[in-house]
C-alpha cells in the first residue's frame, strides 16, 4: 500500500495524463478501479458528488480534476529533481483538454461500431450538452478528423526540433498532456493507427513515452480506500483568504463548486477551507467517512456562496 491512490478505470483518456505522469516519476501507487458509469457508490462519500475521471486520495484529502491531481503529485513528489510544469505549459491544457479533446471524442464515439446507448447519452451530456445526441455527433466526424490532422501537424513539426520530448531532454506536463489524447486515439478510433502513421515523429516519441510506462500500481479495493478516509483527518495549511476577498468569499462560509460548463455535474459543497491562484480547497463532513478535504483547480471551475 502506497499513500497515493487513484480511483479511475483503464478506458479513462483523462486517467492516462495522469498515470503517465506517475511514470514518469516511478512512483507506486494504489490503484482503485471505478464503474465508468454513476452510481459510482464507494467514490461519492469521498468527493460529495464530483463524479468525473480521476480522483485521488491522500489519506482524507481528495484531488478532482486531472491537474489538480498532477500539480498535487508534483509537489509531493518533486522527483526526477525538476518541476514538470513552468507557467504557459499549465495554460497549454485549455488546448488538449479543451477543442483537440472534443475533436478526438468526436471521432471515437461518433465512428465507433458498438456503443451502448446508456454510455453514449452519459459521455453526451457530459461533454456536449444535454440536448446533444450521437446523430449530431456523427455529422461533425469529418470536420474533427480534419482537425486533429492539423493539430497532430503542429506537434508533428515541434517534435523535429525536440531534444526528444515535448519539454525539451526531460519529460514534462505538455508531454502528458498531448500523449494522453495520441493513446486514445490509437486505441479507441478504428482509423487512429493508420492516421498516426502519417506523423513519424509523434509516432518515435509516443514509443518513447509509452516506455516510461505508469509506475508501480498496486490494486486496491474501493472498501479499503474508503477505510482509510475514514482512519485519517484532512492535512491541510493555514487558510488563505486574499484572494477570497476578492471573490466576496470568507473562509468557512458555505460554498459550492462545480466545473465550468456543467454537463449535469452535482454541484459539491462544503465549507471553504482556502482559495489560492491555482487551487480551491473545500471541507466537508460525510456520514461513512468522516472529515475531508476537496480539492479543486481554480481554473475550469465556479465558486459560489450558498
Amino acid at each position: 500500500m502506497s499513500n497515493l491512490i487513484l480511483h479511475h478505470y483503464p478506458q479513462s483518456p483523462v486517467t492516462e495524463k495522469v498515470r503517465v505522469i506517475l511514470g514518469m516519476k516511478s512512483l507506486t501507487w494504489d490503484s482503485v478501479e471505478i464503474p465508468r458509469l454513476p452510481p459510482k457508490p464507494d467514490l461519492m462519500p469521498l468527493t460529495g458528488g464530483y463524479r468525473r475521471t480521476p480522483v485521488m486520495q491522500i489519506g482524507a484529502n481528495i484531488y478532482c480534476d486531472s491537474l489538480c491531481i498532477i500539480r498535487e503529485i508534483d509537489r509531493r513528489f518533486p522527483q526526477p529533481g525538476h518541476k514538470l510544469a513552468h507557467g504557459l505549459e499549465w495554460g497549454m491544457s485549455k488546448w488538449t483538454d479543451g477543442p483537440m479533446f472534443v475533436n478526438a471524442i468526436t471521432v471515437a464515439l461518433g465512428s465507433a461500431k458498438e456503443l451502448s446507448k446508456e454510455f453514449a447519452a452519459d459521455r453526451m451530456r457530459l461533454y456536449f450538452g444535454p440536448d446533444y445526441n450521437l446523430g449530431d455527433l456523427q455529422k461533425k466526424v469529418q470536420e474533427s478528423v480534419v482537425q486533429l490532422n492539423v493539430q497532430f501537424g503542429w506537434i508533428e513539426n515541434q517534435l523535429v526540433n525536440s531534444n526528444l520530448f515535448l519539454s525539451g531532454d526531460q519529460p514534462g506536463l505538455s508531454d502528458a498532456l498531448v500523449y494522453h489524447l495520441v493513446w486514445f486515439v490509437r486505441g479507441r478510433w478504428g482509423a487512429g493507427p493508420e492516421m498516426l502513421a502519417g506523423f513519424p515523429n509523434i509516432e518515435k516519441w509516443e514509443q518513447t513515452i509509452r516506455d516510461l510506462g505508469h509506475g508501480t500500481p498496486l490494486k486496491m479495493d474501493s472498501k479499503q480506500a474508503l477505510s482509510i478516509a475514514k482512519e485519517n483527518e484532512p492535512v491541510i495549511g493555514e487558510a488563505i483568504n486574499q484572494q477570497i476577498k476578492w471573490n466576496a468569499l470568507e473562509p468557512g462560509c458555505r460554498v459550492s463548486v462545480t466545473p465550468d460548463g456543467n454537463g449535469g455535474d452535482p454541484f459539491v459543497s462544503g465549507h471553504l477551507h482556502s482559495i489560492t491562484e491555482d487551487t480551491v480547497c473545500v471541507l466537508r463532513h460525510d456520514a461513512m467517512v468522516g472529515n475531508l478535504a476537496v480539492h479543486f483547480p481554480v481554473s475550469g471551475y465556479r465558486v459560489c456562496g450558498q
